[in-house]
């Protein structure tokens, strides 16, 4: 008994001590699936923040948004650090499909769990049906190196309104057609 509450033990301390871990790039702070607060949320450091604001072939415009091109919102999750908090500005709404999705990047890195967000239209497969969890997919994005062409697995699926938006994080980043952030990551301005 005393040995198997050693090896609990240690392995415990273990999970804990990775869950720590970060890796740093020299330009770009912690890396995606780095942890910095030791729970499931994922980190988009690696990520391309800003793009062209090209949208995928087919996605859908929203008719009636809750928030409309053009307003504010206050993005209440981080992607990215510095951007929990701070006021964006809408500049694409879209009814969608997204997904959370796990994959290994093609150029090597390590795993990434959890990827928020993946928009059905850039999934290589993608039909008029959803994906499921557990799904395998190839994905069209390329939202951080290494993930456009990469095998994924979906993680969760959910349909809402995917909005793209302009933002400057809180160390004065202008970040211009951030995709993706979901309806549920925003909140009115008071």
């Amino acid at each position: 008994m005393k040995k198997i509450l050693i090896c609990l033990s240690l392995g415990v301390a273990l999970l804990l001590a990775a869950c720590g871990a970060q890796e740093e790039t020299p330009e770009e702070g912690p890396v995606e699936g780095s942890n910095q607060n030791g729970d499931n949320e994922m980190d988009h450091a690696d990520m391309d923040h800003s793009s062209s604001g090209e949208v995928p072939e087919g996605l859908e415009e929203a008719e009636n948004p809750v928030y409309e091109v053009g307003s504010k919102a206050i993005i209440t999750e981080a992607h990215m650090p510095g951007m929990e908090d701070v006021e964006a500005t809408v500049v694409g709404a879209y009814n969608t499909v997204v997904y959370t999705v796990s994959y290994t990047p093609t150029d090597g890195g390590e795993r990434v769990e959890d990827h928020k967000w993946v928009i059905h239209e850039e999934i290589e497969e993608a039909g008029d049906e959803p994906f499921q969890p557990g799904d395998e997919v190839t994905l069209n994005a390329s939202h951080m190196e290494g993930m456009n062409g990469a095998t994924a697995e979906i993680d969760s699926v959910e349909q809402t309104t995917v909005y793209m938006v302009d933002f400057t994080t809180k160390d004065g980043e202008e970040i211009k057609n951030h995709k993706w952030v979901v309806e549920s990551e925003l909140a009115p301005i008071e």
